[in-house]
């Protein structure tokens, strides 16, 4: 793929990191077509951005796009390079027509790292790097219950503790392009092996037990992707902790 050989000449010292915290913003893009025209705009414009694209593989057929943010002024900053034609300026716009199928359209949203609910986020960013899956839950709660939640992902982290589960997850808030109330936690995954791991080790419905009393205040929605380095745009420096899978000839 083409995409596979634009990645792999994208080194951008200005984004080495050491990877012990989460990024403070991400922008997400949410596709329901093909993801190749967006993440090309990235690539011809060498948008100084590490951006993961990644397929679902439950849920509705689509492709996601995280983009890597320190800043606002940095999601400006790759607003200016990375400019989209004026017909693709907003969102739930056509992104491109793919000859055998639907037009594509985008919904772009920008969350918040939320720390003190996120499990073991040095771990998982480090995780993310690494990472062939990745389980994203979306919560949405109702205006006035988010200490409730807030105990809630308490006790669920204190359950995980209980058992050692090796999910760690990143907790985002999204502030724009959602309704305020809409909570992300992203589990980068090395295999999928990992679920019956947690399975395995969990009580029976020990977290669906502590979510039915909750039910009348959020609802929640779990998807799995499949992480694409062939959708991705991402620094030599983000792809050093596994080269041969971001740079590696297309599968």
């Amino acid at each position: 793929m083409k995409t596979i050989l634009l990645a792999g000449v994208f080194v951008a010292g200005a984004l080495a990191q050491n990877w012990t915290e989460p990024p403070p913003l991400i922008q997400l893009h949410r596709l329901t077509g093909t993801a190749s025209p967006m993440i090309r705009r990235y690539a011809d414009a060498t948008a100084a951005v590490n951006v993961v694209g990644m397929t679902s593989i439950t849920g509705q057929t689509e492709s996601w796009l995280v983009a890597m943010h320190d800043s606002f002024r940095s999601i400006e900053d790759v607003d200016k390079t990375v400019h989209p034609p004026p017909s693709l300026s907003g969102t739930d716009e056509v992104l491109d027509q793919p000859s055998e199928g639907a037009p594509s359209t985008s919904r772009s949203m920008i969350a918040s790292y939320r720390p003190a609910w996120s499990y073991r986020p040095d771990q998982a960013i480090q995780m993310l790097r690494k990472a062939r899956y990745c389980q994203l839950s979306i919560y949405r709660i109702r205006p006035g219950t988010e200490a409730d939640f807030a105990e809630l992902v308490k006790s669920r982290s204190a359950l995980f503790d209980s058992i050692n589960l090796d999910r760690p997850e990143i907790a985002y808030h999204v502030i724009s392009g959602a309704p305020s109330e809409t909570f992300l936690f992203l589990a980068p995954l090395a295999s999928l092996k990992i679920l019956d791991d947690g399975l395995e080790r969990a009580p029976a419905h020990a977290e669906g037990r502590a979510a039915a009393v909750k039910a009348r205040e959020f609802t929640r929605e779990h998807l799995l992707f499949r992480i694409e380095p062939a959708m991705s745009w991402v620094s030599d420096d983000f792809a050093s902790a596994d080269p041969e899978f971001w740079r590696g000839k297309a599968r």
